[in-house]
């Protein structure tokens, strides 16, 4: 490692909860699953790209926190190249690593003694059960972890994706990297001068674009969704070996809740997600409406730290797997999904909720993924910055977003069709809105035109009280009109409604043939095939709201369990029961 002089490095300062430091009976709990030992300068503790890293605790010392490492391999010193930036510094008391520590996925930056020194060190799995179990250390640990897994995405600092911000595959990647909350940055062709020094490092060709850069010596090439998933720990699986008791398929709130309620009461569980893990909810800025978090929560440390709960209870996680068909053969329910094996249960659960609406507008999809979003996280607002954006929609999830926006700085418009804010807007938000002095609320108001060369420069807005259509800057557009339901690959399995919702329940009129052999009729959130229920968003008749969601994927569990029972005690005795 190149000599950093002590003088030189200031200790990170721990501003937002991120870096705390632990107090002696902390580190003495700790010590007991650890081993102390001495560090060299220019020790690498932890490489990013790493899957398994063990976690440390600093005694006496300096460490600092890098990206772009070129490690000689072993203990030697590493080298602090051209392309290393230093992140964070760190002394005696603090901790190192991140949340992918706990969830199971690499190290998205390197850690390095710039001293001799001496640490704790614990292996991962160890660590995994402190934070599980021992409230005294572990909500400490986690809060920091889920800290700087947002400061690191704030950063721009992990995972290098080298492309053309105009291939659809780097967008391809961008988006799926920024739904599942991984933290990135793209390095583009088109201007970034480190990006040919990548390439001819590593050997990549033109036509072997875009890549993803775990680190120096690990480099995806054009990875499908599903093959940057498995390197990014998201698939715990590829082929399913045995069969389930619960096959959940949709990870949003509903699917998660459910998958942990399930797995803690003893079942064997599968989660299948298509995309990201959180669904539309863990794009939300913030949810103040969720009980036990009378100061909010956003939807991504809700959605980790339910991951974490999953993990905990050995649900198996599988994303980038999205369902082909499903079907009830032989007593047991199988689906087929694209780029995983098939997967088969005793009961499943739909949660595969919807998706926003796109604006009817010519010319919006080539600015999609660019200057066009349908979420608001900090991926977009660090792309932001104080530019002039537009958000559309007149719903909850726009206000969310349009606050979150303001509160950075962006001057926001908010760009409603209806009269009234209030109409599908909670009161609490539409005030909130009102009072926003960032904030500019266009109601009556479409969307009908957009305007820029490379990126959205410009939107043309009609006011539907006079015909007048309007010219404003614009550099980014977020939309949220509305929802389909994400079930075209249910269509003709099982009951819709004329919207693609499907029916559970009562709103089944007639009771379905494939029940009469069971003795009972469908229990409140099942389907129109015995032992297939369905939760949150793409039900008919559901309410659209996070805590609804995760309330019926709770619910949802109980009536599995008595289903389940069904099944192994037969007809008689589950009428007894009742």
């Amino acid at each position: 490692m190149e000599p950093v002089a002590r003088s030189t490095l200031t200790e990170t300062p721990d501003v937002s909860g991120a870096y705390p430091r632990l107090g002696q009976a902390q580190i003495e709990l700790l010590g007991r699953a650890g081993t102390s030992r001495a560090t060299v300068t220019g020790e690498v503790l932890i490489q990013e790209g790493t899957v398994g890293a063990d976690f440390f605790v600093i005694l006496q010392g300096t460490v600092v926190v890098v990206e772009g490492l070129h490690a000689a391999g072993g203990r030697q010193p590493a080298e602090l190249g051209p392309g290393t930036r230093i992140l964070e510094v760190h002394g005696p008391g603090r901790f190192l690593g991140e949340l992918g520590l706990v969830e199971g996925q690499p190290a998205f930056v390197s850690t390095v003694s710039a001293e001799a020194g001496e640490v704790l060190q614990i292996s991962g799995d160890d660590l995994r059960r402190a934070v599980l179990t021992d409230a005294a250390v572990g909500e400490t640990i986690l809060r920091a972890f889920l800290q700087r897994r947002i400061l690191l995405i704030s950063a721009g600092a992990g995972t290098r994706i080298v492309g053309s911000r105009f291939s659809r595959d780097t967008l391809r990647l961008l988006e799926f990297a920024a739904a599942n909350r991984l933290p990135h940055r793209l390095v583009d062709l088109e201007d970034d001068k480190q990006a040919q020094g990548i390439l001819d490092r590593a050997g990549i060709l033109a036509d072997e674009l875009p890549v993803v850069v775990l680190n120096a010596s690990q480099v995806l090439k054009n990875p499908s969704n599903a093959d940057l998933a498995l390197a990014m720990g998201l698939r715990a699986v590829k082929e399913h070996s045995a069969s389930y008791d619960l096959m959940v398929i949709g990870a949003g709130p509903a699917g998660l809740a459910a998958a942990v309620y399930a797995a803690s009461d003893g079942l064997s569980v599968v989660l299948k997600e298509g995309f990201a893990i959180g669904g539309q909810a863990g794009t939300s800025p913030r949810i103040e409406n969720f009980l036990g978090f009378p100061a909010g929560i956003s939807g991504g440390e809700l959605t980790e730290r339910a991951i974490i709960q999953a993990r905990k209870f050995r649900v198996q996680i599988n994303v980038a797997c999205r369902a082909r068909t499903i079907e009830l053969k032989d007593g047991e329910i199988r689906a087929e999904f694209h780029e995983s094996g098939p997967a088969s249960s005793r009961a499943a659960l739909l949660a595969t909720g919807v998706r926003y609406r796109r604006l009817p507008v010519p010319g919006l999809e080539k600015f999609e993924g660019i200057s066009v979003f349908y979420a608001a996280t900090v991926h977009e607002a660090r792309l932001c910055g104080l530019q002039p954006v537009a958000v559309v929609g007149g719903g909850n999830s726009a206000a969310q977003a349009a606050l979150f926006l303001a509160g950075i700085g962006a001057p926001v418009r908010l760009v409603v069709r209806g009269a009234d804010l209030r109409a599908d807007m909670s009161g609490y938000l539409a005030e909130r809105i009102e009072e926003h002095p960032g904030i500019e609320v266009l109601l009556g108001a479409n969307i009908v035109g957009v305007d820029g060369s490379s990126a959205l420069e410009r939107i043309v807005v009609q006011l539907a009280a006079t015909g007048e259509q309007r010219i404003f800057d614009s550099r980014y557009l977020f939309i949220f009109i509305g929802a389909k339901p994400h079930t075209e690959w249910l269509q003709g399995a099982l009951a819709l409604d004329g919207h693609g919702f499907v029916l559970t329940g009562a709103d089944l009129q007639d009771l379905p043939p494939e029940f009469s052999h069971l003795g009972r009729s469908q229990l409140p959130l099942e389907t129109s095939i015995p032992g297939m229920f369905a939760a949150g968003d793409v039900r008919h008749g559901s309410v659209k709201r996070v805590t609804a969601a995760a309330g019926e994927g709770s619910t949802a569990v109980a009536m599995i369990h008595e289903h389940l029972r069904l099944l192994r005690d037969g007809p008689a005795i589950a009428r007894q029961g009742r």
